[in-house]
């Protein structure tokens, strides 16, 4: 399928706006949006059409999808417009900030003054991670991944980070891995956003 209308037909961007696309068909759209600059726009307008419903049909979303899904358009955006992808390295037991350094010191990579729950931005996307800057302004839901580690490196602020019965107390420096098929949610304990380098590792 090399086809711009045929892959719009088939759904998968839909799919690939939802984050439930394969490594398979991630390669097959970024080789097509390689090509054609049209498919970010589609990828664009499908992102809006979905918030747009979801506010429409007073659907009470995951407060984590919705930060994500415009992080994930902002990131669409850049690339269309020339950004030049960095790799962000992989998050692990020794990492500490200066490894993202380049990242944090971008004009672009702020918190906004009155976001709401979670505020993401994506810092680089590989089929095997996808690394964002994310601040938590009070919480982030329970969530349970099946096919991919989650790991936090904190920047700034503080938070307790529950998975099932344990309570991970982290600081500025501290690093946590979320295990597979764990239930767990984060509970922001300053008085500023947490705010963290979070890492999606596929499994």
């Amino acid at each position: 399928m090399e086809d711009l209308q045929e892959l719009i037909e088939t759904g998968l961007l839909e799919l690939y706006v939802l984050g439930d696309t394969n490594e398979q068909d991630n390669l097959l759209i970024e080789k097509i949006g390689a090509a054609n600059p049209q498919l970010w726009a589609e990828v664009d307008a499908i992102g809006l059409a979905l918030e747009k419903y979801a506010l429409d049909n007073g659907i009470v979303s995951n407060p984590i999808i919705l930060p994500f899904l415009m992080a994930t358009i902002d990131f669409s955006d850049r690339m269309q417009a020339g950004e030049t992808p960095v790799i962000a390295p992989i998050l692990h037991e020794g990492a500490v900030a200066a490894d993202y350094q380049q990242f944090l010191e971008r004009k672009d990579m702020i918190m906004p003054d009155n976001f709401k729950d979670v505020f993401a931005r994506i810092l680089s996307y590989t089929p095997e991670a996808i690394t964002a800057i994310v601040w938590i302004s009070q919480m982030a839901p329970q969530e349970v991944h099946d096919h991919e580690y989650e790991r936090f490196l904190i920047l700034e602020g503080t938070c307790d980070i529950h998975i099932e019965e344990d309570i991970f107390h982290l600081v500025p420096g501290d690093y946590l891995q979320i295990p597979l098929h764990k239930s767990h949610h984060v509970m922001v304990t300053s008085k500023i956003p947490c705010k963290v380098i979070l890492q999606r590792v596929a499994a």
